[in-house]
């Protein structure tokens, strides 16, 4: 079989196109590559969903931390404490096992115990509170001549948050929130030792990547390949949220602009 043919047979097949059966035996390079790639989708899926609501959730919690009223202050100092304090890996099986319990109760809650909506719950309440805190240091770190200026405009409330504060904060914090999105991509490979079942043998990239190191007992070839996949998704992020680092500093001179600097973080 062609390497052109292996794509055309599994290129999807973490999407249910395609193949149905995996290999057996004689595994080729493109094979392996083919679907551990194929498997990628879904860490994407996860990374990109659980950031694109979180950012939402992430604002408002920094908002609520940051406001004087105790009852939007405590709850989201609160939220942010139980994400950040619990392991993520233990959030997935608590989640799970609240779904399950949920969906024998209530059977219109069967989705919740599937990967593809559970587990991304998982992500993006996870993802909020990290964010959340970024989010709530950058708000206060805001220059005070910025907010006195908005006042002397005759800024104040919604007017003064939306062109002042929101994009203030946005441009402090990126940098960091970059750091998170990495974090959160690298995250999803959980979702494999989670309980959250992978639908008909559709997987992510590190169920393909198990499977090929069980059968040939060598995981010196896929879990390399893996890696390479995040490496190639690392770069695109860096470089997606350089671009918008460097949009939201375009108007300081060069001197002040913020720079994107991309730290390993061994552990969290």
């Amino acid at each position: 079989m062609s390497c052109i043919q292996t794509i055309q047979d599994y290129g999807l097949r973490s999407l249910g196109f395609g193949e149905r059966l995996l290999p057996k035996t004689d595994f080729t390079l493109c094979e392996q590559f083919t679907l551990i790639g194929s498997g990628m989708i879904w860490n994407v899926y996860f990374g990109a969903m659980a950031l694109a609501t979180g950012f939402f959730l992430a604002t408002a919690l920094a908002v609520g931390k940051a406001s004087t009223n105790k009852w939007l202050r405590k709850p989201s100092e609160w939220f942010i404490f139980l994400f950040r304090g619990s392991p993520l890996f233990i959030q997935f099986f608590f989640a799970y096992f609240f779904f399950l319990s949920l969906k024998k109760t209530y059977p219109m809650f069967d989705a919740l115990t599937s990967a593809w909506l559970g587990a991304l719950i998982v992500l993006f309440l996870n993802t909020a509170a990290y964010s959340g805190e970024i989010f709530y240091g950058a708000l206060r770190s805001i220059p005070k001549g910025d907010i006195e200026a908005a006042d002397a405009y005759g800024m104040s409330g919604w007017s003064r948050f939306r062109r002042i504060v929101w994009p203030t904060m946005l441009r402090l914090a990126w940098p960091a929130y970059t750091n998170e999105a990495i974090f959160l991509f690298h995250a999803t490979t959980l979702v494999f030792f989670s309980a959250f079942p992978a639908w008909q043998q559709r997987g992510d990239a590190l169920y393909y990547a198990s499977y090929f190191a069980d059968k040939t007992f060598n995981p010196f070839i896929p879990y390399p390949i893996l890696a390479f996949y995040f490496i190639l998704l690392t770069l695109v992020i860096v470089w997606g949220f350089g671009m918008i680092n460097k949009r939201l500093n375009r108007h300081l001179p060069a001197e002040r602009k913020a720079k994107m600097r991309f730290r390993l973080n061994l552990a969290r």
